[in-house]
């Protein structure tokens, strides 16, 4: 889903980069002075305590290029046809004319910048890629004029860098702590016997779908019917239940399937690393939207029976880094283009907002998909922030996860005005005690929580409540969901309109 602009070899960009026929450092031409990171991670900071968000249009254009050059000097430019006045993203063509010469009137413009800098442009052009279905594209930039220019043109929506690791505390081994905090899914030695039900054929019912009602949804629906598709860290080889027995026990005649689109390496003709899961958040949500109702005595998934695509769209939680950003955004032009697929359920996210996967959103969005996003989960050290993103966004629905004593949300999740819902998923007195799921392997539950399994849990819920009638619009869908839930009709600041009851939604006409 990258078609090259204009794109040269590596090697020869890495020669070019390194001869005399590159000037010196563009950091320190006229008059430029770089902004370190931790200056630029605290204007990031006083965003997100002013404004519970953080979007790269608010920093200077030195700022701005500071932040483009701390890793890998790539910028992503949203653009638009002038003639434009407002994308449709049901029925956008970026190859046609108009789109096509607003890339080249971009590039232009960015080439004559380097040139006034002084910069010589390699005789193959810069390197740039752009996207072959959405508005944007990634160029290689070693300019400060470059941004100055780029954020005057009436063609571009928006410039921001590709990689930029805000999670980043230090630069050693243990940095980007935050975003392997996702990842790890082993079974859970002990269940304490009150936190599951035992159930026909041989599964575990985890204690918290009982505060949904969801047992009691089952008797009426189970998801038959309904294509949930995620986008996370892939699926585990090693789950039988997510592969060769997803079929087994009550549930039966449906289909799983399984996608990659997240390349781990930087090299830029590497393809996607495949479906297989190496982190585990991606499997655990697997096994709670839609875990088979089986006969190994597993815990079970909210829509048992519904199909389910599952896509490898990053590495981690946090999408942060340009593949990922890459990985996510073409998960969601995926799962977008299937007529097949209803609802996409996204437990992962970042506190910086990104163009390109915002775009993908739209797109998918635009296509009638119900979209499903956790409101965030991280350490207790960095849940002083809102909703994050693309949780944030108007076309996607924000969850987060409390505690089973009131509206207290759980230890490490996020609240906020953007939350629409809200699911119970931790003991409130042992933050240890949350939800079940399905582990890398093997039939022994494991422990998930957060904002993410309170995603999972609400995407299969919508399975539910969709199966009764899949004539229903998302329009229809989602009322359902908002009039079941317990603030219904108040809206509460911190947490929605509450927790969903989902055997009331699937009976609501």
């Amino acid at each position: 889903m990258r078609n090259s602009t204009r794109l040269i070899l590596v090697m020869i960009f890495m020669v070019s980069m390194s001869s005399c026929e590159w000037e010196d450092n563009p950091v320190h031409r006229n008059n430029f002075v770089q902004i370190s990171k931790s200056e630029i991670n605290s204007l990031i900071d006083k965003s997100l305590q002013q404004n519970d968000q953080f979007t790269w249009s608010t920093l200077s254009d030195n700022e701005l290029y500071s932040a483009i050059i701390a890793y890998d000097s790539v910028a992503v430019i949203g653009y638009q046809p002038l003639e434009i006045s407002e994308i449709n993203w049901n029925s956008i063509d970026v190859s046609s004319g108009e789109w096509s010469n607003s890339v080249k009137h971009i590039i232009d413009k960015v080439e004559d910048a380097h040139s006034r800098d002084g910069i010589k442009i390699p005789d193959e052009g810069l390197l740039s890629n752009a996207h072959d279905q959405l508005p944007f594209l990634k160029i290689k930039i070693s300019s400060p004029a470059a941004v100055a220019a780029l954020r005057k043109m009436g063609e571009v929506r928006f410039v921001e860098p590709y990689t930029y690791y805000y999670s980043e505390e230090e630069e050693d081994a243990n940095s980007r702590i935050m975003s392997k905090l996702g990842c790890g899914n082993s079974p859970d030695s002990y269940l304490e016997p009150e936190d599951f039900v035992s159930a026909s054929p041989s599964v575990k019912i985890p204690w918290n779908y009982y505060k949904s009602n969801i047992p009691q949804a089952w008797a009426k629906t189970t998801g038959k019917g309904v294509t949930i598709g995620m986008i996370d860290t892939g699926i585990s080889p090693d789950q039988a239940l997510l592969n060769s027995q997803f079929n087994s026990g009550n549930s039966s005649g449906r289909y799983i399937q399984k996608y990659g689109t997240y390349v781990s390496s930087w090299w830029w003709w590497a393809n996607p690393d495949g479906p297989n899961d190496k982190c585990g958040h991606g499997t655990q949500m697997s096994g709670t939207i839609a875990g088979p109702r089986g006969t190994s005595g597993a815990s079970v998934g909210v829509a048992y029976n519904a199909n389910f695509v599952g896509v490898r769209g990053t590495g981690d939680v946090v999408i942060e880094g340009g593949n990922e950003k890459d990985g996510v955004t073409d998960a969601l032009v995926l799962l977008g283009n299937r007529t097949d697929v209803r609802i996409i359920s996204m437990s992962i996210g970042s506190p910086l907002s990104s163009g390109q996967v915002a775009d993908g959103i739209r797109y998918a969005y635009a296509r009638g998909k119900l979209i499903f996003c956790a409101a965030g989960t991280s350490t207790s050290l960095t849940t002083w922030y809102g909703v994050i993103f693309p949780a944030n966004m108007n076309e996607t629905v924000a969850v987060t996860g409390i505690t089973d004593a009131g509206y207290k949300r759980c230890s490490n999740c996020h609240s906020g005005s953007k939350v629409d819902f809200t699911i119970v998923m931790q003991r409130d007195s042992d933050s240890d005690r949350t939800s079940l799921t399905l582990a890398q392997s093997g039939s022994a539950p494991s422990r998930v929580g957060g904002s993410s399994v309170a995603t999972a849990t609400t995407a299969g819920i919508a399975g539910l409540i969709w199966s009764t009638d899949l004539s229903q619009s998302r329009a229809e869908v989602l009322d359902k969901l908002k009039r079941s839930a317990e603030l219904y009709p108040n809206r509460n600041g911190s947490f929605g309109w509450g927790t969903i009851d989902a055997n009331k939604a699937i009976t609501l006409q």
